[in-house]
């Protein structure tokens, strides 16, 4: 039923007029901006690709990890302690980090009965795997089933919720969910529920499930005062915007996908507050209408521009990436610095006929307000 309700409000979404499939706002190039572009790690002739970042509570130590291949392929770790300025060599990992089968996220979670931190790291695709850490990632488990269930992109986001329990969301498209699945044709999300610091989750539920769009890869945002969270939606038959979901009661129930703004359309919406209130948010560029489509860009706005569907204040091109928009799964932290230093990290094709490898760039919102005040590295035609 839950399913036949939102499919329904969607069509009457969608048989109103789509917002505009481009965007009006400015864009900052930082793509020749060397001095903010930190490496790192590449390696001759091998594809590097789909990090995710966790900064520790200590403000300096980021931890890294990404697949040595394009989404799958044994899973590389690496950890910078000086804020992302310098990073060690790829880290000793578990044997069976090397049989991950597709892109790994890491997440910092808090056991609510102890107050014990540990991390975790998941591999999707079937069956989804979960490797746990309680010494800040120095000594890792092996990767162990997590549930007779799998899926793409596990987990797109893991986020606290108010009574100290996780959730965490993905998608899949029949291939995986199940030992001897197949492609349906439709996407489906899910969400999994962790009342142990993230040991154990439940059983996923779906919470929206479609074909006439393919909505994916969730990236979640909670509002400033707390009390909504947001999801930011991949559309993956290219054929409309990115889209939108909201929650009141901490997941329990969401709303009707709505269509977002083109200057939010994106794969693999990552975000993170800047000190002053406003939003960054780092993703892969798939706009119908964009002078640095597939490119790795970001936005700044506010919560209220998502809520109220308005373009936001001015967009990011981080890098240009040279080949069919295969870049951008980032990671985006914040450093609790004076001016909140943002760290953003992702893979591409930097340069020509080379395979991709992995980038941080390092900026703060005043920077990039001063460059758009001035006119310096606006891109052309804009």
């Amino acid at each position: 039923m839950m399913h036949t309700l939102i499919a329904t409000t969607c069509l009457l979404l969608f048989s109103q007029a789509p917002p505009s499939p481009g965007y009006s706002i400015p864009i900052i190039d930082l793509n020749d901006a060397t001095e903010h572009q930190v490496v790192v790690d590449r390696e001759d002739g091998q594809y590097l690709g789909h990090p995710t970042t966790v900064l520790l509570e200590d403000g300096k130590t980021i931890l890294c990890v990404y697949p040595k291949g394009h989404g799958r392929g044994a899973i590389m770790y690496k950890r910078s302690t000086d804020g992302g300025l310098t990073w060690s060599d790829r880290l000793p990992t578990p044997d069976s980090w090397a049989t991950s089968k597709e892109t790994p996220t890491i997440h910092r979670v808090i056991d609510p009965a102890t107050g014990a931190k540990r991390l975790i790291v998941w591999s999707g695709l079937y069956p989804a795997r979960l490797a746990v850490s309680e010494d800040d990632g120095n000594t890792w488990s092996e990767l162990e089933q997590a549930g007779d269930w799998g899926g793409i992109v596990v987990m797109g986001c893991v986020e606290r919720r108010r009574d100290g329990s996780y959730l965490a969301m993905f998608h899949d498209d029949g291939r995986f969910f199940t030992a001897n699945g197949t492609a349906t044709g439709t996407f489906t999300l899910y969400q999994t529920l962790s009342h142990s610091g993230g040991l154990t989750w439940s059983a996923p539920e779906a919470v929206w499930s479609g074909s006439d769009v393919h909505l994916c890869e969730p990236g979640i945002i909670r509002s400033p005062d707390g009390t909504t969270l947001a999801i930011l939606l991949r559309e993956n038959r290219r054929k409309r915007n990115s889209h939108v979901m909201f929650s009141t009661d901490e997941g329990a129930t969401w709303s009707a996908p709505r269509e977002l703004p083109g200057a939010l359309t994106g794969d693999r919406h990552t975000a993170k507050y800047a000190p002053d209130g406003r939003l960054f948010i780092s993703f892969r560029d798939t706009t119908l209408e964009s002078p640095t489509k597939g490119d790795w860009v970001g936005w700044v706005g506010t919560w209220d521009d998502i809520v109220n569907g308005t373009e936001g204040q001015y967009r990011v091109r981080l890098k240009d990436n040279l080949v069919r928009g295969d870049c951008a799964y980032p990671g985006v932290d914040v450093l609790p610095d004076e001016v909140g230093t943002f760290v953003v990290t992702t893979y591409g094709h930097w340069e020509p006929d080379t395979q991709p490898y992995i980038l941080s760039v390092r900026f703060t919102l005043a920077e990039l307000d001063a460059m758009l005040k001035v006119g310096e590295h606006v891109l052309a035609g804009q």
